[in-house]
């Protein structure tokens, strides 16, 4: 079943014409990764285009060819290393993506095995490197790749400088099952045992590598995984030696005919993970469920704190823990039936391009924005996303009809990251940059020193437009019920041209209006109301001035104390503020002595907004600290959390650099958590930031 992507309904022809290409791709990818252990996309990217390729193959099961990426396993064994035949497969697992797939899964083993009753065993699925280790008499003789799933590669003496890896089989503690513990003594006095696992690089030491490739100027690996993978494939082992890796065992071959562990009395996959942690293999910590809703509960866990694992994961292995019913299933193609991975939101997704269009910013800037065939990334529905700026746009070479790579970080509004020419079916349609307003017909002007076309029109409706939800923002005067479609509204029947209108509005205004009732109507006016009194660094941030955002007005608002104050700053003394540069300045200058806006202000204040300064700063608790938040916080939100953080003598900054001391990470943390890592800057959960301000 397909979940992240929604398949357009092709002909015959046309079908078998893109299955060609997202095949040709596909390998083209899959080779990189799995044989040279490179990547130019992400995993969740070519996830996408696979699950395109299957539901091409789902409409049109005559398509469906030995060679396509569905088919197989793996990558090939590299030349380099001897193969080896492995004598039960190494098998892969497919994926599910949501709650209702995973519901659907459990039907259909019911429907195998309605007899059965089925619980299930979940474990964090590392994003490692697949390797099986065989055991003869309790020595280790042999570490292999999975290669293809058939024939993998020897790469046992990388695999022995892996400290994690027991050269020799012993039992380090007692084992609950006396006859389970009998039996694996036999076995390791007298028998073959393989264990399989993955080999990883945990994040500490990717990162300490790529800061001295930094410092040697040489290219920085793309990740834990390849490198990883990469190291393993070294023919010089002191190499593999130095990178630090480390093994997760996760299951137990116990015999060449069987791929199950019930010869030595081990029944459940969650008995497996004790006996390997009893052989002395590093394990990471499952859980028994025993139903789909412990089954979901244990992967929105394991989602909400991946960032602050010491390893890359990008999802949880389900299976059904009894070894017996899981042998009762049995094997479908290339993957067992019983067991699924249930893999994380992604953060990146593939969709074709049906549109560009620019929209008008309230500063006048010309953002261009595809327009794309619906996708799911993160479990919402993508159908915009930004290409920033003309030189973005050329430098990404995106046609309409393209298809490309979404990205979305957390709550970053969605970019279009990639574009996959190999896709094109010569039918793709250039997209031309407007020079002029494609509102209110004003050329376009674009400083010699920015990126950003830009229309200088003050009265072009879609800036004013713009201004009024800037205005009214949940950062600004955080006015609820006035929505973009609402203001819209209102601005059409002439309710609302400037921000003093709002404040004027009258409940008879609104109750001709549709969507608007009595109740509804006397509800928005209230709100409205109540949102006079704002704090001073909301106020200059809901100016909408160009280059102040909600940091910079804050350090206004601390600063000058007064909007007066800050009204009447001169140039030198806006410079003077901290993180302040001439641009920014000047910027703020022009504002404010610019006549038409001295004006807006006066109305406003006459209208009766009251602007109360900042509170003086209590317990100094954080000061001279400086934290960034990246995701999404249960517990309270962004802008109470920055407050916090003010409050206590620290400083909450947008953008990570060498000076921040903390990222507070959220759930779907976006690209800053990697800038944190890179600069070595300390990365905390929401839970260790609230003790912090307690």
């Amino acid at each position: 079943m397909v979940n992240e992507y929604f398949i357009i309904m092709m002909d015959k022809e046309s079908a078998k014409k893109r299955i060609e290409k997202l095949k040709k791709v596909i390998n083209y990818h899959r080779y990189l990764y799995h044989v040279l252990d490179k990547q130019e996309i992400s995993d969740s990217a070519l996830d996408s285009l696979k699950n395109e390729l299957v539901g091409l193959e789902e409409q049109y099961p005559e398509l469906i060819t030995p060679d396509s990426p569905s088919q197989r396993v793996g990558g090939k064994p590299l030349d380099k290393f001897e193969k080896i035949q492995h004598r039960v497969p190494m098998l892969s697992i497919d994926d599910i993506f949501d709650r209702e797939t995973l519901e659907s899964w459990e039907k259909y083993l019911k429907k195998l095995q309605p007899l059965e009753k089925f619980e299930y065993f979940c474990e964090p699925k590392i994003d490692g490197f697949a390797i099986t280790l065989i055991y003869d008499r309790g020595i280790l003789v042999t570490g292999a790749t999975r290669g293809d799933g058939r024939i993998g590669e020897n790469v046992t003496q990388n695999i022995k400088t892996i400290n994690s890896i027991p050269l020799e089989l012993e039992i380090h503690r007692p084992i609950e099952d006396k006859n389970i513990e009998d039996n694996l003594k036999e076995r390791i006095k007298n028998g073959r045992m393989e264990i399989r696992g993955e080999v990883y690089m945990d994040k500490a030491s990717f990162d300490k590598i790529n800061k001295q490739r930094i410092k040697n100027k040489e290219s920085v690996y793309a990740n834990p995984r390849n490198l990883a993978a990469g190291s393993i494939r070294q023919l010089d082992p002191k190499l593999a030696a130095s990178r630090g890796l480390r093994f997760l065992a996760y299951d137990l071959v116990s015999d060449m005919s069987s791929d199950t562990s019930t010869d030595m009395g081990i029944t459940t996959h969650s008995a497996e993970h004790e006996v390997l942690s009893c052989l002395g293999f590093r394990i990471e910590k499952g859980k028994i469920c025993k139903n789909i809703e412990q089954v979901v509960n244990f992967w929105e866990k394991t989602q909400k704190n991946r960032d602050i694992l010491p390893f890359q994961v990008d999802g949880v292995v389900v299976l059904v823990n009894n070894n017996q019913i899981l042998d009762k299933l049995g094997v479908i193609g290339k993957s067992p039936r019983g067991i699924r991975a249930f893999k994380f939101l992604a953060k990146q997704a593939t969709t074709k391009v049906r549109d560009i269009k620019v929209q008008v910013g309230r500063t006048g800037a010309i953002t261009p924005v595809a327009i794309l065939e619906p996708v799911k990334i993160e479990g919402a529905t993508i159908t915009r996303a930004t290409l920033h700026n003309e030189d973005e746009l050329k430098r990404l070479g995106v046609k309409i009809g393209d298809t490309v790579i979404i990205e979305r970080a957390g709550d970053v509004i969605p970019a279009v990251s990639t574009v996959l020419k190999d896709l094109r079916d010569g039918k793709e349609k250039a997209f031309n940059f407007p020079r002029k307003c494609p509102v209110c017909g004003r050329e376009l002007v674009r400083p010699k020193d920015e990126v950003i076309w830009r229309c200088e029109n003050h009265n072009c409706p879609a800036r004013k437009r713009e201004f009024l939800e800037h205005f009214v923002s949940k950062k600004a005067f955080n006015i609820e019920g006035l929505g973009p479609k609402i203001i819209e509204q209102l601005n059409i029947n002439g309710l609302v041209s400037q921000p003093l209108d709002f404040f004027e509005l009258k409940q008879g205004d609104l109750m001709p209006l549709e969507r608007f009732a009595e109740k509804s109507a006397d509800n928005l006016i209230t709100e409205i109301q109540h949102r006079k009194n704002i704090p001073l660094n909301r106020f200059i941030y809901s100016l909408g001035i160009r280059h102040t955002g909600e940091e910079t007005a804050l350090d206004l608002a601390v600063h000058f104390k007064t909007l007066e104050k800050l009204a009447k700053a001169s140039i030198t003394e806006l410079e003077f503020v901290p993180d302040i540069g001439e641009k920014v300045a000047e910027s703020i200058y022009h504002w404010f002595n610019s006549k038409n806006n001295r004006v807006f202000l006066d109305k406003i204040l006459r209208a009766g907004i009251t602007i109360s300064p900042l509170p003086e700063r209590g317990n100094k608790l954080l000061s001279g600290k400086s934290f960034v938040i990246t995701g999404v916080l249960e517990n309270m939100s962004r802008d109470k959390a920055r407050a916090r953080i003010w409050e206590l003598g620290g400083s909450a900054s947008d953008s990570v650099s060498k000076n921040t001391n903390f990222l507070v990470s959220g759930k779907n943390p976006g690209s800053k958590l990697s800038k944190a890592r890179e600069l070595g800057v300390k990365i905390i959960s929401e839970e260790e930031f609230l003790k912090m301000i307690k």
